[in-house]
């Protein structure tokens, strides 16, 4: 899909933070648990409601997990024009490093349909130094 111009009615921001939750990981095990913060910003010009979403979440190993739903954290947010949604939803690797990327569907009151990319982004645990 070509990037939409920015006068165009369904323009929407996508923000993301990753967070790497060592107390619910377990290293030795394989189990390595991060959060991601999605900001969500209705940048167009119309009002679009969230009704799904697909995530393609890779680890280091190539394998690949997809996930789809209905809304985000049980809630289908409206976007006014200007208007921000953000949410915290997290995600399990059996690896340290891995990578989300997915998108969103998005519905306009005239019941047009529309899909948001989510950019790719980085989970991994953080080195530390001592």
């Amino acid at each position: 899909m070509p990037r939409m111009e920015k006068n165009d009615p369904h323009d929407i921001d996508i923000q993301t933070r990753v967070n790497y939750l060592p107390e619910q990981s377990d290293e030795s095990g394989n189990r390595f648990v991060f959060s991601y913060t999605i900001t969500i910003t209705n940048i167009g010009s119309t009002p679009a409601r969230l009704i799904s979403r697909h995530w393609v979440i890779t680890d280091a190993d190539n394998h690949v997990q997809e996930v789809r739903g209905q809304g985000v954290v049980g809630e289908q947010p409206l976007l006014n024009p200007n208007q921000s949604f953000e949410y915290t939803s997290g995600t399990v690797l059996t690896t340290q490093v891995g990578t989300m990327r997915g998108s969103y569907q998005m519905q306009t009151d005239d019941g047009s349909e529309f899909e948001v990319d989510i950019p790719q982004f980085v989970l991994s645990v953080p080195r530390v130094l001592h």
